[in-house]
């Protein structure tokens, strides 16, 4: 499943991400400070990384870098799976026509190195022999995909270390903002309707072979941390993963949710294999039974919001559930 967040076999330990950048500013050409001069960082892996300046030509492997990169207000010349990207993420568009380098488990040597960047951006999710090829073509910026100890502080991180690596702080100081900001009127929102402490289940879900396997996102996820963080509380008992805090279940494994839970996911209509809830459930006799079910309480959030993305796509999230919720 190309949508699905890619992740290794083991997840790499370092997970500082020392800032240390030198140089000047100067303004840009919408008014902002803009870093130049030559710029020392140190990534996720551990690994030194070293620009002559501030980033301009920037490949990325995967969606939420991509996001990330575009929210600072640099368009990439390269992206792993741009079709993927447009069917999953239109909260944070792509604009221009970037080069599409493959999957993002196996982005194309060749195709980045034909476009000569001066940095490419990774995450964890990317197998460590691709990072050290990738590394023989352009320096490679590691970021740590997802934690679920801390999912949205993990999430701005890396907004700041592209930054720094682009040269673009006073963006990510804005999108930090605004993002404050959009949680701030979102958990106003719901507790103004009386739905402060609503318990939400949040899920999606896929067909193979004919079986629907679903997946909750606990509070360890990034969705489960946002809904927590506007006053909702997280409904699902099963355990999450370690890095994304995705559980996995199927449908009998939904009569366990409480009496009086909301249900919510993301679908895709570019995607028919993500959405069970109209599809293959649609004639489930448990999933009919179910009581949020027969209650009219399963929500499906608008399409092109990342799960897994960056400030924007949370944002769009945060008015996606509220407008669900509120009357």
């Amino acid at each position: 499943m190309r949508r699905l967040p890619l992740t290794t076999a083991a997840a790499l330990a370092a997970a500082a991400l020392t800032l240390a950048a030198c140089g000047t500013t100067e303004p840009a050409a919408d008014g902002s400070a803009k870093s130049s001069g030559a710029i020392s960082l140190t990534d996720a892996s551990g690994a030194k990384v070293k620009l002559d300046g501030p980033a301009t030509k920037v490949v990325t492997t995967e969606w939420n870098v991509t996001e990330t990169l575009l929210t600072l207000g640099v368009d990439p010349i390269g992206v792993a799976d741009v079709k993927g990207y447009k069917t999953w993420d239109t909260a944070v568009p792509l604009k221009g026509e970037p080069k599409d380098i493959g999957t993002r488990g196996e982005p194309s040597m060749d195709t980045i190195a034909s476009l000569s960047p001066d940095l490419i951006l990774a995450t964890t999710d990317l197998a460590p022999a691709a990072v050290k090829q990738l590394r023989k073509v352009a320096p490679v910026l590691e970021v740590k995909s997802a934690d679920a100890s801390d999912q949205i502080g993990r999430m701005l991180k890396n907004l700041d270390l592209i930054a720094e690596a682009t040269g673009t702080t006073d963006r990510a100081k804005t999108a930090r903002e605004d993002f404050g900001d959009k949680v701030a009127e979102g958990k106003k929102a719901l507790a103004d309707a009386g739905l402060d402490g609503t318990r939400i289940a949040f899920a999606d879900g896929y067909v193979t072979s004919n079986q629907v396997s679903l997946r909750p996102y606990t509070s360890g996820s990034l969705i489960g941390a946002v809904n927590e963080r506007i006053g909702l509380k997280n409904a699902w008992k099963v355990k999450g993963d370690a890095s994304y805090g995705l559980g996995s279940t199927d449908v009998e494994g939904l009569t366990g949710l409480p009496k009086g839970v909301q249900f919510g996911y993301i679908g895709s209509d570019g995607d028919k294999s993500s959405n069970p809830f109209t599809g293959a459930l649609a004639k489930n006799a448990v999933w009919k039974s179910l009581p949020f079910v027969t209650a009219g309480d399963v929500h499906r959030l608008p399409d092109g919001i990342w799960m897994f993305g960056g400030p924007g796509s949370m944002e769009a999230y945060i008015d996606a559930v509220v407008d669900a919720l509120t009357p």
